[in-house]
């Protein structure tokens, strides 16, 4: 389970990682269920990356895994080659999204958008260590 309190942590250790990279983030945290839990647009984060955000971390774990490692094998060619047009449009393939887990199994997941991929990946893996 991801409590409020859960996902207020996750996003309060994004949020700082977010200002470290001086990019404004959107920050969803999702349950077991893949619904969310909370979300943060920090102040002058994309309005774009919302929709974004919370995708990526229901496509974490609608599938147990991180979105950069999804992205990988989703590439033309990849054994999941075309996987984002699934679950009526709510898979993104960008990195960002990472399971949360708790005693090995996981429990809920954050997306994280609003910079580079390797922005919203080091933000998301922030939170994620927070949990």
């Amino acid at each position: 389970m991801v409590s409020l309190e859960d996902a207020r942590r996750v996003i309060a250790a994004a949020e700082k990682k977010s200002h470290e990279t001086r990019q404004p983030m959107n920050i969803a945290v999702v349950d077991e269920g893949g619904n969310l839990v909370a979300h943060v647009r920090m102040d002058g984060a994309w309005i774009g990356s919302i929709d974004i955000s919370q995708k990526k971390a229901y496509t974490s774990r609608a599938f147990d895994i991180s979105t950069k490692e999804l992205a990988a094998h989703s590439q033309s060619g990849g054994q999941f080659f075309g996987i984002h047009t699934s679950n009526n449009g709510k898979i993104m393939i960008f990195a960002g999204g990472i399971p949360l887990r708790k005693d090995g199994k996981v429990v809920g997941a954050i997306g994280v958008s609003g910079g580079s991929g390797d922005q919203d990946n080091a933000v998301a893996e922030a939170g994620a260590a927070a949990f």
